[in-house]
């Protein structure tokens, strides 16, 4: 019989956790890059309209993103559903756009971009291994 591994245990392995350091970040700052390009490209066009707005959007992305990275799970539960529900939305609307215009593919690209980076921060191992080591050391210690 083997010893059971206790409830709060990570089913991952904590060798990996290190391995996720990278990946992690890379994922986070892909969301960040998609979530603020429509806003940085009207700003290079000289577009400031709702300047504050966007910057408040971008802001709240990163103190968002940035909890993910901390440690915290319901940042993590949270950035899991924008990008999914974000990714979802935003495939519709370019595949709607797609059919009397070419930037609309580039659009649906961009919301698969979200579906696939809100997926990895769920099924990659490496990275829940490390944001796992990240919530143990936090002191919450339960998993999601």
């Amino acid at each position: 019989m083997s010893p059971q591994a206790p409830r709060d245990a990570s089913p991952f392995d904590p060798a990996q956790a290190e391995a996720g350091r990278v990946p992690t970040l890379v994922v986070l700052a892909g969301l960040f890059m998609l979530a603020t390009t429509p806003f940085l490209g009207r700003l290079l066009q000289g577009q400031t309209d709702h300047l504050a707005r966007n910057l408040l959007y971008a802001a709240a992305t990163a103190v968002l993103l940035g909890q993910v990275w901390r440690g915290s799970v319901w940042a993590w539960r949270l950035t899991v559903g924008f990008s999914v529900a974000a990714g979802l939305l935003v495939f519709v609307v370019g595949m709607l756009a797609g059919v009397s215009n070419g930037q609309g593919w580039v659009i649906s690209l961009a919301g698969l971009g979200f579906l696939v980076l809100g997926t990895c921060l769920v099924g990659v191992s490496s990275i829940r291994a490390f944001l796992d080591s990240r919530w143990g050391r936090r002191g919450g210690g339960g998993r999601a």
